[in-house]
């Protein structure tokens, strides 16, 4: 143990003398990984911030028949036991709004009241609301629904509720996947980065390698500094971009707030978790060490 201690230990120092002896390449490095960094973890941040306002509205697709204002009760009561006979597995609940019910309703708020009093007759219609079974082909089955029951006696009116949060919940996805897509196009580019870093230390160090070897040096103790050099890049990298997208989120929140406060709502974009942003930094430096291990393989064999 305390030999394998000794050993990390000589590695780290061979890797800092390392990096102090051109440190303007290795910060070079670091920024360019860094910013490169930013952009999924900004992704991230504004998912992970949306996300609750998809989830907090309710996704339950429905669609409102309004009849005709002249369209008696029995008519209506008429399509909607039609519609619950159909006994179609996408219908989850039909339920009749009868229009002197819905007057009461409003009169009981006095915003409504003295204007629903100022009217001869109740100019509210019945209304007929149905709600559908979630699934991906929501969209095309309630418009199948609403032009069959345009065509029944006494609708005037059908209105689809809720399919915008199906179309917000699909923004996300391809959001997601369009994430996903550019963290991969940014893991590539940390993997070139360290590959091509580490690639000209080991060229540089070309002598001192084949000396190390010749006494007996093992492959292992030949790769150890350029994998912490690497981890140590990509780690720094990711700390740092931490840090620029906390600074980026801060001029960001503040314009979110005054338009939001024109809603009446709060709404404020946020870092991921503590254990997620350490996930990000494992995966970070786990990448740069990959990167530098893949790369001293393939250009230490001489």
């Amino acid at each position: 143990m305390k030999q394998w201690l000794q050993f990390h230990h000589y590695a780290i120092q061979v890797t800092l003398r390392r990096l102090l002896q051109a440190p303007s390449s290795f910060l070079t490095n670091v920024a360019v990984i860094a910013l490169a960094l930013v952009l999924p973890l900004m992704g991230a941040s504004i998912l992970i911030s949306v996300q609750p306002v998809a989830q907090h509205v309710s996704a339950d697709p429905s669609i409102t028949i309004f009849m005709k204002p002249d369209a008696s009760l029995a008519i209506s009561e008429s399509l909607t036991k039609s519609i619950q006979d159909s006994k179609d597995p996408l219908i989850v609940d039909v339920r009749l709004v009868d229009k002197t019910q819905a007057a009461d309703a409003l009169r009981s708020n006095e915003a409504w009241r003295q204007a629903l009093e100022a009217l001869p007759n109740n100019p509210l219609p019945h209304a007929i609301t149905v709600t559908l079974a979630a699934d991906d082909a929501v969209s095309r089955t309630a418009e199948l629904f609403a032009a069959e029951w345009r065509q029944k006696e006494g609708v005037q009116f059908v209105q689809l509720d809720s399919l915008w949060v199906k179309r917000l919940e699909a923004l996300l996805r391809l959001v997601r996947i369009g994430l996903t897509l550019v963290t991969l196009i940014i893991a590539l580019v940390v993997l070139a980065a360290v590959f091509n870093t580490v690639r000209m230390q080991a060229l540089s160090q070309r002598d001192e390698i084949a000396v190390a070897r010749l006494v007996g040096a093992t492959e292992s103790f030949v790769r150890r500094p350029f994998l912490y050099q690497g981890g140590l890049t990509c780690g720094l990298g990711a700390t740092i971009a931490v840090g620029l997208t906390a600074l980026a989120l801060n001029p960001l929140n503040t314009a979110i707030s005054d338009l939001s406060k024109t809603y009446d709502t709060l709404f404020a974009l946020h870092l991921p978790s503590g254990l997620a942003l350490f996930v990000y930094l494992i995966a970070a430096i786990a990448l740069g060490c990959f990167s530098a291990r893949w790369s001293v393989t393939r250009h230490t064999r001489f």
